[in-house]
């Protein structure tokens, strides 16, 4: 069934919980490094032992505060921490430190392109401090394994008001969101690793309804794709159940990629009733107006700002400054290059084209790319100053890509400098048009599409190595005085 977007609308609120990058975790001095032998990240103080007593890690509240400034929040100056009382395996001490009702941070937004074009503002309601679970790993022979390192990783928790409406608006914001925490390096933004995690509340109500319809929760979605999937699955399977006259259930799905499908966690009388209570061991947290100054102080260029720069001190178009600052790493490789050469929107081509095509082909980072934005650097400016051709740059690419050798030193090695010496470019030239009577006859009945033919011999009598521009220049020339 197709979504009736002309009969309803959807409303769909997010909560995304990024684990911050810091060394330790929020109230003990436990490492947080991803991917250690399990269990072994612990102590007492995250494994909940009686009489231990938490320390709140300072970077977790500059963190915060750094991803609130950002996102146009209001910084509470007092906040208070909570306990969120559940049971589950992974949870040994029985409760998460979190916040409720006095969070750090608060109504603030996004701005994303709705989908009649417009500039839409995204809510924002609140911004938390919590401390992560552990993680339990189902075993195909009936098992449940538990790994308690991540218990205890400092999280935030960005929870919007219900202003998105279209799964490609959840979308937008989830990759506007993802490039903020790695631009303020308070996060890795990876879904796969779980460091950043979303969560979405689905309704669907007849346009011009006031009132929200029965809400459903989804969890497990683990791409931006898949939250945009599963968005559209929820939204569709709410619309034929109205359709069909039945009532919706106030439930927690999980999705499931393979199958492309939500099926139910749990339903509302099962849900949990979390407690809460201020935490008896935590302080409230007081951030006065000069710790907000110093942190401010420290934030750096946020995507927005990096793109309008981009337009205007590399003179790129919109499309290339849009590309090249959706992730921070290339947004830095692609200015490492501009420090090499002055051909900016070369610059820009080579990366859209031939850099992120081979780092999505080997699912890499740019990190991993085999070339530096040095060599990168030096190679467009070979191109630039009459030294190779672009199809010689891109032989030599190649071979860069498995050495990242100097490209000056590949083109000395392979003696692949482009000829432009004109005398030397007459001959080859005057040698092609005499083995091609019948093309230079069509050429001069108006058949200008023939000039490629010869540009095409030409190469071919060359490798490749003939200075294009002056070869066209050159070839017109000669061809005109067979001319009668």
């Amino acid at each position: 069934m197709q979504i009736n977007n002309n009969k309803y609308e959807a409303v769909i609120g997010l909560e995304v919980h990024a684990q911050l990058l810091t060394e330790t975790k929020a109230f003990c001095s436990c490492s947080t490094k991803f991917g250690s032998l399990p269990n072994s990240n612990v102590c007492p103080v995250c494994l909940g032992h009686p009489g231990v007593l938490p320390v709140l890690n300072k970077k977790v509240v500059e963190f915060t505060v750094l991803m609130g400034l950002s996102t146009n929040c209001r910084i509470n100056k007092h906040s208070i921490f909570a306990r969120k009382n559940y049971f589950y395996p992974d949870l040994p001490k029985g409760y998460q430190i979190s916040q409720y009702e006095e969070p750090i941070c608060e109504n603030g937004f996004i701005e994303v392109v709705g989908s009649d074009k417009s500039i839409k503002k995204i809510r924002i309601k609140r911004i938390h401090m919590e401390e992560d679970a552990g993680k339990s790993i189902h075993e195909q022979s009936g098992y449940t394994l538990v790994d308690v390192n991540r218990c205890g990783v400092p999280l935030i928790e960005i929870v919007t008001e219900p202003d998105i409406n279209t799964p490609e608006e959840a979308y937008q914001y989830l990759v506007k969101i993802k490039q903020i925490v790695q631009y303020l390096g308070i996060c890795d933004g990876n879904m796969e690793e779980g460091s950043l995690r979303c969560d979405a509340n689905v309704s669907v109500r007849l346009k011009g309804e006031n009132k929200l319809g029965t809400k459903t929760e989804i969890k497990n979605m683990n791409s931006f794709k898949n939250v945009e999937r599963a968005l559209n699955f929820e939204i569709e399977r709410q619309i034929s159940l109205i359709e069909d006259g039945e009532e919706i259930i106030q439930q927690t799905l999980l999705w499931d990629a393979d199958l492309n499908e939500a099926f139910p966690m749990r339903s509302k009388e099962e849900a949990h009733d979390y407690r809460y209570f201020p935490d008896p061991d935590l302080l409230p947290v007081v951030v006065d107006e000069k710790w907000i100054e110093l942190i401010s102080a420290s934030m750096p260029e946020l995507p927005e700002t990096k793109f309008k720069r981009f337009l205007t001190q590399y003179s790129l178009p919109e499309y290339d400054a849009d590309i090249l600052t959706q992730q921070k790493s290339i947004a830095d490789y692609f200015e490492q290059i501009c420090t090499i050469t002055q051909d900016f929107k070369s610059a820009s081509n080579w990366i859209m084209t031939d850099v992120l095509g081979y780092i999505n082909e080997h699912k890499i980072e740019i990190e991993a790319f085999p070339v530096s934005a040095e060599n990168l650097g030096r190679l467009i400016n070979l191109i630039s100053n009459g030294t190779i051709s672009s199809k010689i740059a891109k032989e030599v690419f190649s071979i860069m890509i498995g050495s990242n050798q100097n490209p000056e030193v590949i083109v000395k090695e392979k003696n692949l400098v482009q000829i432009s010496d004109e005398g030397e470019l007459v001959k080859i030239i005057r040698n092609v048009l005499t083995k091609n009577q019948n093309q230079i006859e069509e050429y001069l009945s108006g058949k200008d599409k023939v000039l490629g033919f010869f540009v095409g011999q030409i190469m071919k009598e060359t490798k490749g190595k003939a200075n294009p521009q002056l070869v066209n220049q050159l070839l017109k020339t000669e061809i005109e005085k067979f001319r009668k």
